[in-house]
């Protein structure tokens, strides 16, 4: 690499329960790198057990930056982790390391890396009129309206997540064309360093989902019904409230507002989960040239450790 060249980023993908901060963590323990986290929950303070936040003593072995900074109360947005995973990357390179990103939330690997739409301003008109209609008829009949004008925008986003359904047919209603379409011609602002994609996939899902389990319910253990209690509390906080849609937080909540059994909750939250997984590894499918590793074989790290050795020659 010349002086000439920008210096590179290592951006470490997976859906949830896949082992990224293990990993990333023996990276860092190995090499020149320095943890970004790419998550949108993470963010926010006082949403430890339920967003599996590293611990104290995680961090100390590999501090992690953009976590624990937000209330729960204050929204956080793609474009907003962008400036802000930005300035920590132009930081961590000043002193000569190297970026690593960690995380699942695709939606901001793709604002920083492949940059944003110019979308237009909310409109308060037309989100009233798109409430009212699902207040009329759910938004499961408005996440089928947006399958017919968009297709695309209905895949990846569940029909259980009215924000998003309700702002890609803000978007149309708006421009009269579909998100997905604007966000396909918005004039890219190219990423400046070189970038490394490593992704993480299990060969078999059941490994995922029996991880997924598994992690849940070590979450209920560690007291994540008490974790989401307090944050009911509150008084400040409702599920309309962007934070709250981490999964697991939602369904607890509903769990302590009367809706079911508590293993009801559990299994919603599971199920939930499991769908997550699903559409990020959607997400990162379409990532391009994706360094996949198998992360249900044995020594994921060596395969990781081989790919960042080829192409970072020098880096261990």
């Amino acid at each position: 690499m010349t002086d000439s060249t920008p210096a590179p980023i290592v951006c470490l993908m997976g859906p949830t329960a896949s082992g990224k901060t293990d990993l990333a963590v023996a990276l860092v323990e190995a090499g020149p790198f320095e943890i970004i986290s790419v998550d949108s929950a993470l963010v926010y303070r006082g949403m430890d057990i339920g967003t599996a936040k590293p611990g104290p003593e995680v961090l100390a072995r590999a501090p992690h930056r953009l976590i624990d900074f937000l209330d729960p109360a204050e929204p956080y947005s793609a474009a907003r982790f962008r400036d802000d995973a930005r300035r920590e990357i132009e930081d961590i390179q000043r002193a000569g390391r190297i970026p690593l990103l960690v995380g699942g939330t695709m939606l901001y690997y793709r604002a920083l890396l492949r940059g944003l739409a110019d979308l237009p301003d909310a409109d308060e008109a037309v989100r009233a009129r798109l409430e009212e209609a699902a207040e009329a008829q759910g938004w499961a009949a408005l996440h089928q309206r947006l399958a017919t004008i968009d297709p695309p925008a209905a895949a990846r986003i569940h029909p259980n997540d009215p924000q998003r359904i309700q702002r890609a047919l803000e978007v149309y209603e708006l421009t009269g064309r579909p998100l997905t379409e604007l966000q396909r011609e918005a004039a890219v602002r190219d990423c400046p360093w070189p970038v490394v994609r490593l992704g993480l996939m299990p060969d078999d899902r059941a490994w995922l989902h029996e991880r997924i389990a598994r992690r849940f319910r070590l979450m209920m253990d560690q007291g994540l019904v008490e974790e989401v209690a307090a944050l009911r509390a509150r008084g400040d906080l409702d599920l309309s409230t962007p934070a709250l849609r981490a999964v697991g937080y939602r369904q607890i909540w509903e769990y302590l507002s009367g809706r079911g059994t508590l293993e009801e909750a559990v299994n919603r939250g599971i199920v939930a989960t499991r769908q997550l997984a699903k559409r990020q590894i959607t997400w990162m499918r379409a990532e391009p040239e994706l360094n996949v590793i198998a992360c249900d074989r044995p020594r994921p790290c060596e395969a990781l450790r081989a790919i960042l050795d080829e192409a970072l020659p020098g880096v261990f």
